[in-house]
Parts: C-alpha cells; sequence; structure tokens
C-alpha cells in the first residue's frame, strides 16, 4: 500500500505548496488594493475598488469542480496538458486566490485606524503604510488567514482526484471508490485528516508566538 500512498501524498504537498504560493501572489497584492482603494481609505478609488470586490465576488462563486473544467484550456496553455498535478496547481492558486484577497482585506481592516493616520501625519508614503504598518500590525490574523487558505487548498486538491488530479484524492477514488478497496480510501482520508490538523496546529502556534511579540 505505501507504494501507492507516498506518492500520492507527495502529489499532494507539491500541489498544495505551489497553490499555495501563486494564491499568495495573485491574492496578496488584490486583498491591499481592496483596503486602500475603498471609501476612506489611503488612496481612495471607489471605480476601482468596486471592479475588484465583484471579479473576486464572481470567480468565489464558482464550485472547485466547474472552475477547474473552464480552466481546462489556460491549464494546456501553461503546461501542456488538464490533467496530473501540474495542471491542477492552475485552478487552485486561481480558484484560492480571491479567498485570499478577501482574507488579507479583513485581516488588515483590523488595524487601528488611528496608527494609519498618525503614520500619514508624519508623512509616510502608501507603500510605507502598507508594508510597515498595515502589514507587520495584522501579521497574527494573516497567518491565520493563510493557514485557512492552505487547509482549503488541501480540500480542493482532495475535489481535484474527481477528474484526474492527482495526489491523495485521486487514490481514494480510483482505489476506494471504483475498486473497491475501502483500505485505501481510509488511509487516504485518513492523511488528510491529519494534514490539516497538523497545518491548523503549526498555524495557531504561530500566530500566537507573533502575537507575544
Amino acid at each position: 500500500m505505501s507504494e501507492l500512498i507516498v506518492p500520492a501524498l507527495l502529489e499532494t504537498l507539491y500541489m498544495v505548496f505551489f497553490s499555495t504560493i501563486f494564491s499568495l501572489i495573485i491574492g496578496l497584492p488584490l486583498g491591499i488594493l481592496l483596503v486602500i482603494t475603498e471609501k476612506g481609505g489611503i488612496w481612495e478609488k471607489s471605480m476601482l475598488n468596486q471592479t475588484l470586490s465583484g471579479i473576486i465576488n464572481v470567480l468565489r462563486s464558482f464550485p472547485f469542480i466547474i472552475l477547474m473544467i473552464l480552466l481546462f484550456p489556460l491549464s494546456r496553455l501553461i503546461v501542456g496538458s488538464t490533467i496530473g498535478t501540474k495542471a491542477t496547481i492552475v485552478p487552485l492558486s486561481i480558484a484560492a486566490a480571491p479567498f485570499v484577497a478577501r482574507i488579507i482585506e479583513s485581516a488588515l481592516k483590523e488595524v487601528d485606524r488611528g496608527v494609519v493616520e498618525a503614520s500619514l501625519s508624519m508623512g509616510a508614503t502608501i507603500p510605507q503604510i502598507v508594508f510597515k504598518v498595515l502589514i507587520p500590525e495584522s501579521m497574527p490574523s494573516l497567518v491565520m488567514g493563510i493557514t485557512l487558505t492552505i487547509i482549503n487548498l488541501i480540500g480542493y486538491s482532495a475535489m481535484a482526484g474527481a477528474i484526474g488530479g492527482g495526489g491523495l484524492g485521486d487514490l481514494a477514488i480510483r482505489y476506494g471508490l471504483y475498486r473497491f478497496q475501502t483500505d485505501i480510501m481510509i488511509v487516504s482520508v485518513t492523511i488528510i485528516i491529519v494534514l490539516v490538523q497538523g497545518i491548523q496546529l503549526i498555524g495557531n502556534k504561530i500566530a500566537v508566538s507573533i502575537n507575544k511579540k
């Protein structure tokens, strides 16, 4: 069984790691823009804010399986395939990016407005406020948000197995469902649960550690 479980686990970790990185690359600037361009923000741009918010809401409304199918052409364009772990990273990243943007937005909005106004009064620029005030002050919430993103991506990666995405989800479906090998399904699901619990525990400890500092 290990010859099946280990490669599937590595595929899941591969998908989740890179999709987390890419979703943060996309979602972080979007979340920052949502905060600084809102009404009363430090760079108020109502039209831009409403447009970004609308696009994010539309993308978040798509069920992941449907979004993955819609993004098959993009996956083929980028990685040359629509199945497998590399191809799955594309829809995983795009599906998680709007979620990341909202998490970043929520975390940054928790920063005391007085701190931002004090920075503005001392002549701080917008980039300085973002990177030296908003992000450092909201770091515990950001860590918890990223932890939640990783956990969601583990769930998405398991769902991707239904249409050839690889990983533990694919293994559970191919062997546990289609070949009636219940033991493989149970082990696969157990590993996913352990991954989620472990990541949540690590995220909580990091957030608490940062908060104490």
